[in-house]
Order: structure tokens, then sequence, then C-alpha cells
């Protein structure tokens, strides 16, 4: 009988550190809700791949000396991480998640290599838990509180506009335009038409409803400080500004302008010339202009400490100059430092 009652108070202890274990499993994998104004990248930076976003300190980057594989870092560039085996981008950040998509065939190792894997990914902050959210094409993304809208592409619908819940419970689609989530504050999704005009149009993601905002004719719309930056489609690609509240137009600069970045205190833009092409930036009102280099660039991202870019048309060397301070242009040595040491 005693032995009887230790096998049944054994089985029971088994069980029961099995449940608890099961249980811990599920709430580590847990996505708490994230409030409404929670947003996972600039649009300055998801307009240049999304290859860098930052969040406490913390820089996760898509290291080209590496593939374009998933690393972490401080803002200073110290404690670098490797974090997946697959490249990514469109990276975002927010609580205590990463969210990109990651795509397997455009390099690699491991598994992940040689089976193709694609899609948009979640991940806690340090690479670990990695969950597909959606396995479909995705060229741009952004977190919105609890969502990650995201451009969906198959064969069949093309390009559409999606939403999935962070903790993958629902996945629907928002619109059937070809709409960039990338410009996101509080909520509110600012993006250009493509289809019948390039006017300014908000989505409310508290609702998925959509008005107009500004009848210009604008393209890669980016929020800061209650103004809409964006390329005047109409004037030969020159940055403007809209703002939200005077309803009036500022013209920041008459150069062509490729691609531009939206920090704090600068505006980084790729001046387009065909005898002097260069790297630019100016203040946030158009002030200031200075030559960061000359040449032509691209995928201009930026953190707290630097503005980060490439020469066009080749992954590396990354270029660096800090994002505030005076102009200082050098490699991104602790990126290729980080990446031949964990491919020894």
């Amino acid at each position: 009988m005693k032995k009887n009652v230790k096998v049944l108070v054994g089985t029971f202890a088994l069980l029961l550190i099995f449940f608890v274990a099961f249980l811990l499993s599920q709430l580590s994998r847990r996505v708490p809700p994230n409030d409404i104004s929670v947003t996972g990248n600039t649009a300055g930076n998801l307009n240049n791949s999304g290859l860098f976003a930052e969040s406490e300190g913390k820089v996760y980057f898509s290291n080209a000396y590496d593939n374009g594989c998933l690393y972490s870092m401080n803002s200073d560039e110290t404690e670098l991480k490797k974090l997946t085996t697959s490249p990514v981008n469109a990276i975002n950040v927010g609580g205590k998640f990463l969210y990109y998509y990651l795509d397997s065939s455009k390099g690699g190792t491991g598994l992940g290599y040689v089976i193709r894997t694609y899609g948009v990914y979640r991940s806690k902050l340090n690479g670990k838990n990695i969950e597909c959210l959606d396995r479909s094409a995705s060229v741009t993304m952004q977190l919105a509180g609890d969502y990650i809208y995201y451009q969906h592409y198959n064969n069949k619908e093309f390009t559409k506009l999606y939403k999935v819940k962070t903790d993958k419970s629902e996945n629907v689609k928002v619109s059937d335009s070809i709409i960039n989530p990338a410009a996101c504050y509080n909520g509110v999704i600012y993006f250009n038409g493509t289809e019948n005009d390039h006017y300014l149009y908000a989505l409310d993601t508290r609702t998925d409803t959509i008005s107009t905002v500004f009848e210009g004719n604008l393209w890669y719309p980016a929020y800061q400080y209650g103004y809409i930056y964006y390329m005047d489609v109409s004037s030969n690609y020159r940055l403007c500004r809209y703002s939200l509240s005077e309803n009036a137009v500022e013209i920041l600069t008459d150069d062509r302008v490729d691609t531009f970045n939206v920090g704090e205190n600068y505006i980084y833009y790729q001046k387009n010339s065909a005898t002097e092409p260069a790297l630019m930036r100016m203040k946030l009102d158009g002030s200031s202009p200075e030559v960061v280099a000359m040449g032509n660039y691209e995928k201009i991202n930026l953190t707290s400490n630097y503005a980060y870019f490439n020469a066009f048309g080749e992954t590396t060397p990354v270029y660096r100059t800090p994002v505030n301070g005076s102009v200082s242009v050098t490699p991104f040595t602790a990126a290729e430092e980080a990446a031949l040491a964990n491919n020894k």
C-alpha cells in the first residue's frame, strides 16, 4: 500500500513539474499588449530598407558584413551580438520583441539557408523564440500598437496592405491599395496615394479608416514634430515639409532628392546631380545645408549616435558619421570585426 502511495505521489510531482514547465514556457512566449503610441521604427529608416532600429539604448541592425544577419549592439557600437543566421530587413522593435522580414534566400548559414525560409517574423530582443507571423513576401512593415502593418505580396493578389497581431492571433487584409505603412505616429499611418493621385492620406489604426489630409503630389512621407516631410513629385522631387497644424507647405531645398531620412536635428538626403552628386544634410527647417560625402549613396539609416549609409549598389563598406556632431565619415569597422569573429 505504501509503495502505491509513493508511486502516486511521485507521478503527481512529475506531472506538476511538467505542468509548471509548460506554463512557464507559455508565459515566456506571451506577447504583452503595446500602447497605441508604440511605433516600431522611423519612416526614414524603413524607407531605406529598415536596416537599423533602436530602443532603450540598444541598436538592432542588419549586418552587411555578415550577409545581412541580425545583430544587436549598444548605441555607441559596443557589445555586438549576432541574433540570427539569416538576412533581415524592415527591422521593428517594440516592448520586449523584435519584428522583421527574414529571407534566407539572400544568404546565411544553417538549415534555414538550405531550405528557404521567408516572411514576417517575431523574436525576443536576444534573438530567441523566433516565430513566423506570416509566411509571405513583404516589402515594408511597421509596428503600430499591437499590430504589424505590412505590404503583403503573392502571385494572386499582388501587393495589398495587411495587418497581423503581434501574438499572431489575427491576420486580416486592411486595404486593396498599395499602401506604404512606414510613416506612423500615435497610431496614425501617413501615406501617399499610388493609384489615382499622390495625395497625403491618414490611416487611423484604431479603426482602420482612411481620410485625406493634403491634396499634394508627394512621395515617401515621414512624420517629425508635427510636420510631414516628403519628396515633391511635381517639382523634380525636391524636399518639402507640410505642417499638419497650419496646413502650410515649406520648400526645404531645390535639390533633386533620391532618398532621405529625418532625424531629431538634421535631414540626411542624397542629392541627385549629373556633375556633383552628394550625400547632404541640413537642419529640419532646410537651413545650413552641408556635404557629408561626395558621390552617390543609399540606405541612409539613423540612430541616436550615427548616420549609416553605403555607396549606391554596394553593400559594403558601410560608412557612418556622427548624426548630430561635426561630419566625420569613417567605416563601420565594429560590424566588420564582429562578423569576422562570428564566422571563424
